[in-house]
């Protein structure tokens, strides 16, 4: 087996993905994700979810769940969370698509669940199919 050259540091590696010829879905899952209230300082919690189709470029997982673990001390909006995650997705490989929503614990008798969607075509994840 060949040295480890991924990052820890929550940088979004990647790799050559063999069959950039072909659509196909990859999806991660984050059932523990955390973060922080920027208005309250408390800990919020709920489930990441990132489903893209790559072009070139595949992410390794590893290094995507260091680079959620930067969000645990981070206070930001579930607005912002779910945004810059498809942001920094986007610029990492350039996916033929990606979405990715956040489904954030039960807060004083409200949930919230946040998507957002990038695709090459340039529709938007709620525009009708």
């Amino acid at each position: 087996m060949s040295e480890n050259t991924f990052k820890t540091d929550g940088t979004i590696d990647t790799f050559e993905n063999r069959f950039a010829c072909r659509d196909y879905d990859i999806q991660f899952v984050a059932p523990e994700f955390t973060s922080m209230c920027p208005m309250t300082g408390q800990p919020d919690f709920g489930t990441l979810t990132l489903t893209y189709t790559p072009a070139d470029r595949c992410i390794e997982l590893r290094s995507f769940k260091f680079y959620l673990h930067t969000f645990r001390d981070r206070g930001i909006f579930y607005e912002d969370v779910v945004n810059t995650v498809l942001d920094d997705v986007v610029a990492a490989i350039a996916p033929r698509r990606a979405m990715v929503t956040g489904e954030f614990n039960t807060r004083g008798g409200i949930s919230a669940r946040v998507t957002a969607a990038y695709s090459t075509t340039g529709r938007n994840h709620d525009e009708p199919q």
